[in-house]
């Protein structure tokens, strides 16, 4: 038998066995089971929605919970419940969209400062430390009002910040990579830098800021309520965790529903960001796994 015919089931068989013990964990069985809801509450909320989100009731606002409204009414007489369900679409899209750009934008700058051309490392390395030298609120506040509040503005600060985190790490670890003997000796024997990147070094580093990403997307999901509660992220009729709760911090002597509707969700999605991120990084990552 060959060994492109064994190696699928192997492969099958790794996964399955990484799943099981991901499960067996229970930190991670938690862990997939609230990103689960997340995300499926998300996908369909069109379908578990009861009413539209952006449909403006006046004479039922501020109503309290009830049969008819689960989550009572905001300000508007907008249902609380299915602005809830509407608001995790903008924070896992928001999340993921800006997970994938730090992470792609980051593994690129970083092999190029860690292994390309050595005039390029410092003005690199530069650049990330200024960017990180400014806190993502602060930026936002200085760069919001320039681009305008929106989805667009939040991604790009979202993904402008955390490049250079991805970028550091990624760039320490090609450091590490390209000393090993096997590097040394594929460049002795001509191949090209960017083919030992992507072909030698870039599988051998791209696990571990996997996990990493998967425990840093409850951040981001914060970060667009935190932007979304200052006037910087999304704008009504959208709707976002964050605008939850501003609507709940200005009317909370009269209601206490839209604080609960807003901090619940977030809170529901860090930890189980969180536990997922922490059982694969332990699953997957012999090194950091507990008790090794």
């Amino acid at each position: 038998m060959s060994v492109t015919e064994t190696n699928p089931p192997a492969e099958r068989g790794a996964f399955l066995d990484g799943f099981l013990r991901l499960m067996s964990d229970p930190m991670g069985a938690i862990g997939v089971v609230l990103v689960t809801l997340l995300v499926l509450s998300a996908v369909f909320a069109g379908v578990l929605s009861p009413y539209d989100p952006a449909a403006i009731d006046v004479p039922s606002k501020l109503q309290a919970p009830s049969w008819e409204h689960w989550l009572g009414t905001d300000q508007l007489g907008r249902d609380v419940l299915s602005r809830a369900l509407y608001g995790g679409q903008i924070a896992l899209s928001v999340a993921l969209i800006s997970t994938a750009l730090a992470v792609g934008f980051g593994v690129i700058l970083g092999m190029i400062a860690g292994f390309g051309p050595k005039w390029l490392d410092n003005p690199i390395v530069l650049a990330f430390d200024t960017v990180r030298a400014y806190p993502v609120i602060i930026l936002a506040l200085a760069v919001g009002p320039i681009f305008g509040a929106g989805l667009n503005t939040v991604i790009g600060i979202l993904v402008v910040t955390s490049v250079p985190y991805y970028g550091r790490i990624v760039r320490t670890s090609v450091i590490a990579a390209s000393k090993a003997d096997y590097v040394e000796a594929l460049m002795a024997m001509g191949m090209s830098r960017a083919r030992i990147l992507a072909r030698h070094i870039l599988p051998n580093i791209i696990g571990p800021i996997l996990i990493l990403a998967s425990m840093d997307i409850p951040v981001f999901i914060a970060a667009e309520a935190g932007l979304s509660f200052l006037g910087v992220g999304v704008k009504p009729p959208q709707s976002s965790w964050g605008l939850i709760l501003d609507d709940g911090y200005k009317f909370i002597r009269q209601t206490y529903w839209l604080v609960i509707a807003g901090s619940v969700p977030l809170i529901t999605a860090t930890l189980g960001f969180t536990f997922l991120g922490e059982a694969l990084r332990d699953t997957f990552d012999p090194k950091l796994r507990r008790g090794v």
